[in-house]
C-alpha cells in the first residue's frame, strides 16, 4: 500500500483536487438554484408540496443509472458529471430552503415592510439571513452526499477520485486493484470531512450568533 501511494502521490493529489473542485462548484451552483426555486414556491402551499415531493422522489433515483442515461445526450466527460452532481445537490438544499423561508416569523416580515422595505429587500435582508442556518444545514447534507456521487461520475469519464475505484473494481484480484479501491474510498471520505469543516466555519462567519441552530 505504501509503495502504491508513494508512486502515485502526485496523481492522487491532483485527482483529489479535481474531485473537491467538482463538488464545491456544483454545490455553489445547486445552492443558487435551490434558493431561487424556494423563493418562487415557499409562499404557496401547493408549490411547497410539489418542491418537497420532487426532492423526495429525486433522492430515490440511482445516481449510477442517471449518469448512464445522461451519457446518451451529453456524451462522456465533465458535463454529465456536473449535471448529475448538481441535480442531487439541489434536492436537500431545496427542501431546507423551503422550510427555512416558510419558518420566518410573519410579524418580522411585516415589521420590515412597515419600515418601508420593498418585497425584494425584505427577502434578501430579513428572510434569507434568518433562513440561512437551515439552508446551510441542507448544504452540509448535500456536500456529504455528492462527495460520493461525484465518484460515480467517473463512469462517464468525469474528473476526480472515482477513477481509482472503478479501475480497481474492474481489475479486482489483479495487481494493485485493492490498493486502488481503498485509496479512492479513503480519499473521498477525507475530502468529505474537510468540506464539512469548511462549511461549519462558513456558517460561523455568515450567521449572526443570535440565530445559529
Amino acid at each position: 500500500m505504501s509503495d502504491f501511494l508513494r508512486q502515485r502521490w502526485g496523481q492522487i493529489l491532483f485527482s483529489s483536487w479535481q474531485h473537491m473542485s467538482l463538488v464545491v462548484q456544483c454545490l455553489v451552483l445547486a445552492t443558487v438554484i435551490a434558493i431561487v426555486l424556494a423563493a418562487l414556491c415557499y409562499r404557496s402551499r401547493a408549490l411547497t408540496s410539489v418542491a418537497n415531493n420532487v426532492s423526495a422522489v429525486g433522492l430515490t433515483i440511482p445516481s449510477f443509472a442517471l449518469i448512464g442515461l445522461l451519457i446518451v445526450p451529453l456524451g462522456f466527460g465533465v458535463v454529465p458529471a456536473v449535471v448529475v452532481v448538481t441535480f442531487f445537490a439541489v434536492l436537500p438544499i431545496l427542501r431546507n430552503a423551503v422550510v427555512g423561508l416558510a419558518g420566518v416569523d410573519q410579524s418580522t416580515i411585516e415589521a420590515a415592510r412597515g419600515i418601508g422595505m420593498s418585497r425584494v429587500k425584505t427577502f434578501f435582508r430579513v428572510e434569507l439571513p434568518l433562513a440561512w442556518p437551515v439552508i446551510l444545514a441542507g448544504m452540509r447534507v448535500s456536500a456529504q452526499m455528492t462527495m460520493g456521487i461525484a465518484a460515480v461520475a467517473a463512469y462517464a469519464l468525469g474528473p476526480g477520485l472515482g477513477g481509482y475505484i472503478f479501475s480497481g473494481l474492474s481489475r479486482l484480484g489483479g495487481a494493485n486493484s485493492l490498493e486502488s479501491v481503498v485509496t479512492g474510498v479513503v480519499a473521498v471520505i477525507i475530502l468529505a470531512l474537510i468540506l464539512d469543516v469548511v462549511l461549519i466555519l462558513v456558517g460561523r462567519l455568515t450567521t449572526s450568533r443570535g440565530i445559529r441552530v
